[in-house]
This record gives C-alpha cells, sequence and structure tokens, in this order.
C-alpha cells in the first residue's frame, strides 16, 4: 500500500498561513482580533462622549426623556452604520448625502425646538466623526471631541450666555398696552404672576375680545426648560 509523501516543512507553511487568514465562511472573515477590538474602543468612546453631552447639558434643564431615547439610539445607529461602511469604497457625497438626510429629519407629531434640533445635529456629527475618521490619530479625533464638550459647556454656561426665559400670556387689560401705560401693564404683570419680569412685548390684538397675546421675558429662579411656554393654541 502507498504511503501519501508527507513534508513536515510544507505542512507547517499551510499552518500558518491558515493562522494568519483566521477562520473564513463563505470568503467572509469570521474574526478579525484587530478590527474587533477598534470596533468595540471607539463605539464605547463615541457612546460615552454622546452619553456626557446629552446627560449632563441637554436633559439637565429640558429634562426631556424622549429626546434622551431619541439622541443616544441615534448616535449607536450613525456610528455603527458608517463605522461599518467605511471599509466599503463610497463618494463623499454618499456620506453628506446621509447625513444631510438625518439632520433634515422633522417630526410629525410635534414642532422640534430650535435646542432639541441643535443637539441632534451635535450627536450626529459627532458620529459621522468617530465613525469614518479611521485614518485620523487617536489624539486628533479625542482633541475634536474634548472641544465638542468645551464649546456646548462654554455656551450652556450662565456666566457666558444668561438665559432668559419667555412666556406667553392672554391679557385682557387692553387698555394698558398702549406705549405710554407700559410701566403700569408691566407692574400689574409682575404682581399677577409673581415673575420677575423685564420685558414686555405686545403681539395679537383682539378688539373684538378686548385681549392682546403679550410676550413676556423673565429671570426664572431655575435654568430649567420650560417646554409650554409658547403654547398659544387653546381647545
Amino acid at each position: 500500500m502507498l504511503q501519501p509523501d508527507y513534508d513536515p516543512q510544507i505542512a507547517a507553511e499551510h499552518a500558518a498561513e491558515i493562522a494568519e487568514k483566521g477562520l473564513t465562511f463563505m470568503g467572509v472573515d469570521v474574526f478579525d482580533s484587530t478590527n474587533f477590538w477598534m470596533l468595540l474602543l471607539r463605539f464605547a468612546f463615541n457612546l460615552l462622549i454622546c452619553w456626557v453631552i446629552i446627560q449632563f447639558f441637554y436633559y439637565k434643564k429640558s429634562r426631556r426623556k424622549d429626546y434622551y431615547f431619541t439622541f443616544m439610539l441615534f448616535s449607536v445607529t450613525i456610528f455603527l452604520l458608517l463605522y461599518l461602511l467605511e471599509s466599503i469604497p463610497m463618494q463623499i457625497g454618499f456620506a453628506l448625502g446621509l447625513f444631510a438626510i438625518f439632520g433634515m429629519i422633522r417630526y410629525r407629531t410635534e414642532t422640534v425646538q430650535i435646542r432639541e434640533m441643535t443637539y441632534l445635529f451635535v450627536i450626529i456629527g459627532l458620529s459621522v466623526v468617530n465613525g469614518l475618521a479611521m485614518e485620523v490619530p487617536l489624539a486628533s479625533v479625542l482633541l475634536a471631541n474634548v472641544l465638542f464638550i468645551l464649546i456646548i459647556w462654554v455656551l450652556e454656561s450662565n456666566q457666558f450666555l444668561k438665559h432668559t426665559s419667555t412666556k406667553i400670556i392672554l391679557y385682557e387689560k387692553i387698555a394698558l398696552i398702549k406705549p405710554n401705560k407700559y410701566e403700569e401693564m408691566l407692574a400689574d404683570l409682575k404682581d399677577r404672576t409673581g415673575l420677575d419680569i423685564t420685558k414686555v412685548e405686545v403681539g395679537h390684538i383682539d378688539f373684538l375680545r378686548d385681549t392682546a397675546f403679550l410676550k413676556v421675558y423673565y429671570k426664572a429662579d431655575s435654568d430649567e426648560i420650560n417646554t409650554i411656554d409658547n403654547v398659544t393654541r387653546f381647545s
């Protein structure tokens, strides 16, 4: 019976080649340790940065759990989508188009306020940077994320931009809306609302019902944002 030729050197070379390529399934690598740990590291970093911005800057004032949920999922989705597609050759226009689509989203259930849209834009931008900056040194990516946090912290700080709250009031003392009665109207509003009102603007005037819409500016006791201050629709 013939014995097949066996060359230990050739077998060792084949074993080394298989070990270097790793396990594959239908031509696709099953596990790449370098790519796996890089994905995990960048994902955790991006999630941490977005969480810090949402938790300590947005949610601290707005207390909107629905947007908290939305921002976190946007961060995860955008990052994973762009990170996993980064290895696929694509035009820069595709990336910018994808970014624009998500940046222009409007929710039909309610009007999205400027602050919420701004934070959504920031979260998308951060996730795009962290998901596509594969060739950029990690130090530069870290610096970009830190700059995001620092700028948001400065702009949200009351020492830089003093927050002034506003409220829409339906006012029935229409005789006091005249320019020469401004101080009297201001004193009346302060007495009736108990707010430290600094400025009043007269809006729509209804002479049939002797009412007018006023927009009052006042110093709030806390930095928390009132989400229904500007509601003018009555059921």
